[in-house]
């Protein structure tokens, strides 16, 4: 009987087969960006949620593949987590990945803005990019990015690099609020934010009020 992780995963690796994210998968097949999300494979009361048959045509469509190509990604699942010890990952093409709204949530990072512990989920990336110490990945959610950075797009972060004026920054503030932004200046109590998305504020903080600052590496378009 075909398990609920063995559906996913052959999914997961259908999109690794073609380069793709699960959201650049879900893009490709014309289907919502969010589609194969890892927090959309339970519902909110732990219930098991599976893609629909509807979604699996889709992405095969789209991919070229066929059933049997497809059926033959399904196998025991792999675990899909890592353990990050004194923000360096182990060697490999894979980082963590986690969504801005989790991100807020507290508990996937120490104090300085580094991937802790264990649970994340994970996502192939280059190996340039994903043996640098410490990086990881935030999936872009909503439209306040816009039109920079869509819905689902994958940013990579490297903690602890040096940030210069008019780098691209991911900022965490101590009340839980995470975003990207562009640094136009920072001085030793302040930093001050340019919005990506004319239709949102800039944004200005006291140092004492950010949690960590980050600069954006790379970004999926």
């Amino acid at each position: 009987m075909l398990s609920h992780e063995q559906i996913w995963g052959a999914i997961d690796r259908l999109a690794e087969r073609h380069a793709l994210t699960p959201s650049g998968l879900a893009r490709r097949a014309g289907l919502d960006a969010t589609s194969f999300n890892k927090s959309k494979r339970l519902s909110q009361d732990g219930r098991l949620r599976w893609p629909s048959t509807e979604s699996i045509a889709k992405i095969l469509d789209a991919t070229g593949a066929s059933l049997e190509q497809f059926l033959s990604f399904i196998r025991p699942a792999e675990p899909l987590t890592t353990t990050v010890v004194n923000g360096i990952l182990p060697s490999g093409t894979s980082i963590p990945l986690i969504g801005f709204a989790q991100a807020g949530a507290g508990g996937f990072f120490d104090d300085g803005g580094f991937p802790a512990g264990q649970g994340w989920d994970m996502v192939e990336f280059p190996v340039a990019a994903a043996q640098r110490a410490g990086v990881y990945a935030l999936e872009v959610q909503g439209e306040s990015m816009l039109p920079l950075y869509r819905d689902g797009d994958i940013l990579i972060v490297e903690p602890g690099a040096q940030i210069r004026r008019n780098d691209r920054v991911v900022v965490k503030t101590r009340e839980g609020e995470v975003m990207a932004k562009v640094l136009l200046r920072q001085s030793a109590k302040s930093i001050e934010l340019l919005s990506l998305n004319p239709e949102h504020p800039n944004r200005s903080f006291d140092l004492a009020d950010v949690e960590w600052i980050a600069r954006i590496i790379w970004a999926s378009q």
